[in-house]
């Protein structure tokens, strides 16, 4: 059988203002078809032949985000990999092996990025099929996208021949424009996908050879990692003590057991958004208009209009995203350098790196609607049968007004059900916890006022959700 190994852990800070750290890339719907990248992802690696149950490796924080769309698509996986901290896909893969050692060593692993767009199924299968039966023979196999313009945002495999499959000669870095052209002109020269195929117990062998550090930490933080729920939870210290290598560097560059097998130009991995034109149609004048866009004399243009009527006038290769709290213009040409942004960004601590005004939890989701000096007001939709933890705060209080549904409301020592147009008040410091009992989501509108209205100033008590620090 094949098990797909989902690496789901990047931010993709080259897609922001939409990519948030708290709410990654992959977790986006780019095209518009109502589905996430992850989520496509999924569905994809679920129409392999033969194929067996998909584990996930993604960022601790975002581990409920990841379970709620795989549930949204029925894929309901049950081995999610928690990692604490990022450590690139050498150690990713790693954990994943081991995980799939303890029950298959011999287990063939077909291992994707949760962000990448592929457009033909039956293409994808025919040649996951071909790498499979490599991979059974002992070989590692990657996956060379044949290149249709020369790129310089990738790195390139240098293949043996033009083969369907042939010996991998080189991993090189990002070219310069003149270098990429002679790959293209060459053939041999194909763009590095990221994509790999091999045994289980051929893989762990190759990185206990080139890199026993990561051999053993990634054993230990498996082996003495905690199972809650579907997620597993690697141990914190080996896990960080990995080093922070990718799995090319690692192995593929040094194993003399690598392969290639060629893949045709149906794939993108939506790596900035001038990518939106691989993966969204563009209209006659070669725009891309998602959402309420009104346009005239505007070409080759993408325009996100978020949740407002945004309109051009007399303008061409540009990329305009909208948000509630954040909004980006660049030229088309410059779309690589909105990571510039992203690191000024972090520089100045400021929060839209990190979330956006609408933020998910398990339990729900919220909404900032307004915020001063001191006071926020936030729309909260709480899930059917869903609870938010017992909480305080120190700074804030807080005055709760039902839009929609049925609350339970515990304040202090008191239980209360609150329903349309009741409201109740939350002194500072007071425990309260909030759920909903009813069949329908619970909306209702939070007034926030005090000194402080940070989100770490919750001190939690009891949670279903596993957020109470131990």
């Amino acid at each position: 059988m094949i098990y797909p190994v989902v690496l789901a852990g990047g931010v993709g800070s080259r897609l922001w203002p939409l990519s948030r750290s708290k709410f990654p890339k992959q977790c986006l719907d780019i095209t518009g078809d109502g589905f996430s990248m992850l989520q496509t992802t999924l569905k994809r690696a679920g129409q392999i032949d033969n194929v067996a149950e998909t584990t996930i490796v993604c960022n601790e924080d975002h581990r409920f985000l990841v379970a709620e769309q795989s549930n949204a698509i029925n894929a309901n996986l049950k081995n999610i990999i928690l990692e604490p901290v990022g450590r690139n896909t050498a150690g990713a893969i790693a954990v994943a092996a081991w995980s799939l050692y303890e029950t298959n060593p011999k287990a063939v692993m077909l291992v994707l990025a949760s962000d990448h767009a592929i457009t033909e199924q039956d293409a994808f299968n025919e040649k996951v099929a071909l790498a499979s039966q490599r991979a059974e023979d002992g070989k590692l196999v990657t996956f060379g996208i044949e290149p249709t313009y020369p790129e310089t945002g990738y790195g390139y495999i240098k293949a043996e021949s033009k083969d369907h499959v042939a010996k991998v000669m080189e991993f090189v870095e990002k070219p310069n424009a003149k270098v990429a052209q002679s790959y293209l002109d060459a053939g041999t020269y194909l763009w590095n996908s990221g994509m790999f195929m091999f045994r289980v117990d051929i893989f762990l062998q190759e990185l206990k050879q080139f890199e026993p550090e990561i051999y053993e930490l990634s054993k230990q933080a498996v082996s003495n990692g905690q199972y809650d729920l579907d997620f597993l939870r690697l141990q914190l210290s080996s896990f960080t003590d990995l080093p922070s290598i990718s799995v090319d560097y690692a192995v593929m560059e040094k194993t003399n057991s690598a392969e290639v097998v060629r893949f045709p130009s149906i794939w993108s991995d939506v790596g900035s958004w001038a990518a939106m034109w691989d993966v969204n149609t563009a209209d006659e004048n070669n725009n891309v208009l998602v959402g309420d866009v009104i346009q005239h004399s505007t070409t080759g243009t993408y325009v996100n209009a978020g949740g407002r009527l945004v309109t051009t006038v007399g303008i061409k290769d540009l990329i305009i995203i909208d948000t509630p709290d954040a909004l980006l213009v660049a030229n088309k040409h410059n779309a690589q350098d909105v990571k510039k942004i992203v690191e000024i960004l972090a520089k100045q601590n400021r929060a839209e790196i990190d979330i956006h005004s609408e933020v998910y939890r398990p339990w729900g989701k919220y909404q900032t609607i307004d915020l001063g000096g001191r006071y926020q007001v936030k729309r909260i939709t709480v899930k059917p049968g869903e609870r938010l933890s017992t909480q305080m705060h120190h700074h804030r209080a807080e005055h709760w007004i039902v839009v929609t549904g049925t609350a339970i409301v515990c304040n202090g020592n008191t239980s209360s059900i609150i329903t349309e147009n009741e409201s109740t008040y939350i002194p500072v410091g007071e425990t309260h916890s909030l759920e909903n009992p009813g069949k329908i989501p619970l909306e209702l509108i939070e007034v926030q006022t005090g000194s402080y209205l940070g989100e770490d100033d919750i001190v939690r008590f009891d949670d279903r959700y596993g957020r109470v620090k131990k």
